[in-house]
């Protein structure tokens, strides 16, 4: 990035004395001419000399000399900067996204899914320095895409992410945090991180949570659970109508939130309720202040001097004047 600077600019100040001196100067001009005051002129012959009148351009090249040589002063120059970011300490974070049914509950609008997946890209594209992996799980997991540093595949990924009617029914949180495990185990990062959401109960799966949160536990990886829903009744899917499409109706909101907390504590994590879109942006941000990647940036700068051409321009016009000082003005200065 290219900017232009005065190392010191404090020398403009002195061009406030140059008005100064051309009132001076304009002032004192007829005092510095001999004069010769006679009665008539009728008898000489008085042909116009442009010599005179140009004779006050040696005073303005004198002017225009020094406010080049204050401009100079001042050190005007271009500054190219360029920064290099190294990080120091990236995290690996899976994000394990409930698919589930209950998902399209809309006491989040427009729904729980399309509610987290906006949340969710913010918080994505708040981590620059960071390798971001998605997951899938249902009554099954699998993964929607392994980590990496591409933030505009994980951004696509995310928003191809909807219910289907491919993966099994239910709900598997040991499956869904089983997956997210295995993503991040081999990983070499200094922090790994799954941040595990879901909107109901284990009902689904052959991996027991907690032993899925041990398998965390022991490669060192981190979970962050969040139970999503309103507290009490919500507007959820309970059947689909002769066209396809589901038919809603209240129905209570059910979270394992005991068994989230434990996932939470027992991976030295934290447990978060979202009850509301807001509150699922709190959380995430909250996160990503918890979760700091650590980056060492170094700025290099070049300058490129430009007082040198102000002063060959002053010293041109002071040359310039003297040369026309003793020469075809000599007779009148």
């Amino acid at each position: 990035m290219q900017s232009f600077e005065y190392v010191n600019p404090g020398f403009f100040w002195l061009l406030l004395l140059l008005p100064v001196l051309g009132f001076w100067y304009f002032w004192k001009r007829n005092r510095q001419t001999a004069a010769l005051r006679i009665s008539s002129l009728k008898g000489f012959r008085t042909p116009k000399n442009w010599l005179a009148k140009l004779r006050p351009l040696l005073f303005a090249f004198r002017l225009l000399a020094l406010a080049a040589i204050v401009v100079a002063l001042a050190r005007p120059r271009n500054v190219d900067e360029r920064t290099k970011i190294k990080t120091t300490s990236g995290i690996d974070i899976v994000i394990a996204i409930d698919v589930s049914a209950s998902m399209l509950a809309r006491d989040l609008k427009p729904n729980r899914l399309e509610s987290l997946k906006e949340v969710a890209a913010r918080f994505i594209n708040a981590r620059p320095n960071d390798r971001i992996g998605l997951v899938e799980y249902a009554g099954e997991s699998y993964t929607k895409i392994p980590l990496t540093s591409d933030k505009g595949i994980v951004l696509s990924s995310l928003k191809s992410i909807k219910y289907n009617t491919i993966i099994e029914g239910g709900t598997a949180i040991g499956m869904g945090l089983a997956t997210a495990v295995n993503r991040l185990k081999d990983s070499r990062a200094k922090s790994k991180v799954i941040i595990l959401l879901t909107d109901g109960v284990n009902n689904s799966g052959f991996i027991d949570p907690k032993i899925a949160s041990e398998l965390a536990v022991e490669f060192g990886i981190k979970v962050y659970t969040i139970g999503l829903g309103t507290n009490g009744m919500a507007v959820s899917p309970i059947g689909i109508l002769p066209n396809g499409k589901f038919q809603y109706g209240n129905v209570p909101v059910e979270i394992d939130e005991e068994l989230l907390k434990e996932i939470a504590k027992t991976t030295g994590g934290e447990y978060f309720r979202a009850t509301s879109t807001t509150r699922l942006s709190e959380i995430y941000e909250q996160i990503n202040k918890l979760e700091k990647t650590e980056i060492e940036e170094f700025k290099f700068k070049s300058y490129d001097e430009k007082f040198r051409p102000l002063v060959l321009l002053a010293v041109g016009l002071l040359a310039l004047e003297l040369l026309f000082r003793y020469t075809i003005f000599r007779s009148f200065v």
